[in-house]
């Protein structure tokens, strides 16, 4: 008879037959836990977050004049940018940070000049309360283009652009709003005619043959204009009507400051900035109208320069 010897081979496979059953439980119970674990994630979320449709108001004025809310087609635009503006949740957050700090700049501006106060919705939407620019080349809070910047009194160069100048280029938008409403006296028509300009608007009015905002067919930015200033203003008004919880704490605090009168060129705003125990980058922050890092002001015009009172903003 032949000698039996036990090849290492079969030893191999003799222990491999044990680990492949573990490797099978291991899996078909890993897969069933990650199954259940799945189950319950889901039942979980179903439970407890949920999308609601949301209601707009019976009602609504824009800066004191009824929204005609009774038409199916100007309550439905409504309702689409009352979910729009709920559900982007973190863009309305933001609205409501930023507007802690410039609506109060803002307002007293439009009240002395006998703008509705609704009016600072119109703000908030063109730029999100930001020195933006669009892709149309529209600039700074109120998005002037150069053009009608410079129209109503706006100084605009190559070293300073009073666009990104909250205060000066709210005294412009007044300008350019009051002038609107002497043309058609319906606040919904100037809002309309901030974004698409005059020309705009009254060649669709007279081209339609009617007389408001709410009966014009208009390009689908315009038609959607109004409707957003409106459903932002009422999101405001009820904040946790719409699921809002915002703490003050959250809020941005408004900008104290000191000015400086600048009345002749600066060669280094690096330096200025030093001077004042501060960094560049916050005298930008405190003056995004200053566009370069120096002034030559060869026409020796006075500006007040902000400088902040906060000691956090000063340099160590």
């Amino acid at each position: 008879m032949m000698k039996k010897y036990n090849s290492p081979l079969k030893k191999i496979n003799l222990l491999l037959i044990p680990l492949a059953f573990f490797g099978l439980f291991y899996l078909f119970t890993f897969s069933f836990d990650k199954e259940e674990a799945e189950t319950v994630h889901q039942a979980k979320m179903q439970e407890d977050y949920q999308i609601f449709s949301l209601s707009p108001p019976a009602e609504i004025l824009f800066a004191g004049e009824q929204v005609p809310l009774g038409e199916p087609e100007v309550y439905e635009r409504l309702d689409r940018e009352i979910h729009s503006n709920t559900y982007f949740h973190s863009n309305t957050i933001l609205y409501f940070k930023k507007a802690n700090r410039w609506f109060p700049v803002i307002e007293p501006i439009l009240k002395k000049n006998g703008i509705p106060e609704d009016f600072k919705y119109l703000a908030l939407i063109e730029s999100g309360l930001q020195n933006v620019v669009s892709p149309a080349g529209a600039a700074g809070y109120w998005q002037f283009m150069k053009a009608t910047g410079s129209e109503y009194g706006l100084q605009i160069n190559g070293e300073v652009d009073e666009r990104y100048h909250i205060e000066k280029a709210t005294e412009a938008a007044c300008q350019y709003l009051k002038d609107s409403y002497e043309l058609y006296n319906d606040w919904a028509l100037v809002a309309a005619s901030y974004n698409a300009g005059k020309g705009r608007i009254s060649k669709e009015l007279e081209r339609q043959k009617v007389e408001n905002y709410f009966d014009l067919l208009l390009v689908e930015e315009t038609g959607r204009y109004v409707f957003r200033i409106l459903a932002v203003k009422h999101i405001f008004e009820n904040p946790k009507k719409y699921g809002f919880n915002i703490r003050k704490s959250d809020l941005y605090a408004t900008l104290d400051y000191r000015t400086v009168t600048v009345d002749s060129s600066v060669t280094s705003f690096a330096d200025f900035a030093k001077g004042h125990n501060i960094s560049y980058k916050i005298l930008k922050h405190f003056n995004p109208w200053l566009r370069e890092a120096d002034l030559r002001n060869t026409s020796k015009t006075s500006y007040q320069v902000k400088l902040p009172v906060n000691p956090d903003y000063e340099l160590n």
